[in-house]
């Protein structure tokens, strides 16, 4: 156990929070602690019975059973995999610009989610991530399954088609002028620990 123990608390803390709540949630919807129908995006409930809490639940719930557990572990494999290369690599000392680009994403997929009735959004928000981290890395070569080889811009449409095959059912262009600036209320909660240019759309 201390193992395990010693491995989570090595995760950088923005993505060790996610992978817990995203582990918790789902396990208190499989237990029956709460009725699953709590956690998901309905955005009747969402707008006009001001059920606020549903776009929170539908990031981090998914339905784990039988038919979907592997894409589930294969997902939070993905989410642990990318969260924390971007939060120790691009984002390294900069806690409050990674979780400003994980709200200002979330807030998107959540728009997206009421506009096209997507009712959960735990896919979505993980292939966000992914797919930062590969325009970050455009040219780097990656592996994936039986031993294919290809440059990480490639990465996220191979894991839609993935995870589309498997059971599951945006692009943001990066680089350029930089048009969102991080609150300032973010540093004052995560400071960064060292220099750089503030905002998640340009690397340190």
């Amino acid at each position: 156990m201390s193992d395990i123990g010693d491995w989570f608390r090595s995760i950088p803390a923005i993505t060790r929070y996610w992978f817990a709540a995203t582990v918790a949630v789902p396990l208190v919807g499989k237990l029956g602690l709460i009725s699953p129908a709590y956690f998901f995006l309905w955005p009747e409930a969402f707008l006009y019975r001001f059920q606020v809490w549903r776009p929170i639940t539908a990031t981090f719930y998914f339905p784990v059973g039988p038919g979907t557990g592997f894409l589930y572990l294969v997902n939070l494999y993905f989410l642990y995999q990318y969260s924390t290369r971007l939060e120790t690599g691009a984002f390294d000392g900069r806690p409050a610009d990674y979780l400003f680009m994980l709200l200002f994403n979330w807030i998107c997929i959540v728009i997206t989610g009421l506009a096209m009735d997507m009712q959960l959004l735990m896919i979505p928000l993980i292939m966000s991530v992914l797919y930062v981290w590969a325009q970050l890395n455009r040219d780097m070569i990656v592996s994936f399954w039986f031993g294919t080889r290809f440059k990480a811009c490639y990465l996220p449409w191979v894991i839609l088609g993935f995870n589309y095959i498997i059971g599951g059912s945006y692009p943001m262009d990066l680089g350029g002028r930089n048009f969102l600036s991080t609150p300032q209320f973010l540093y004052r909660w995560l400071p960064s620990r060292r220099g750089g240019v503030s905002g998640f759309g340009v690397p340190p």
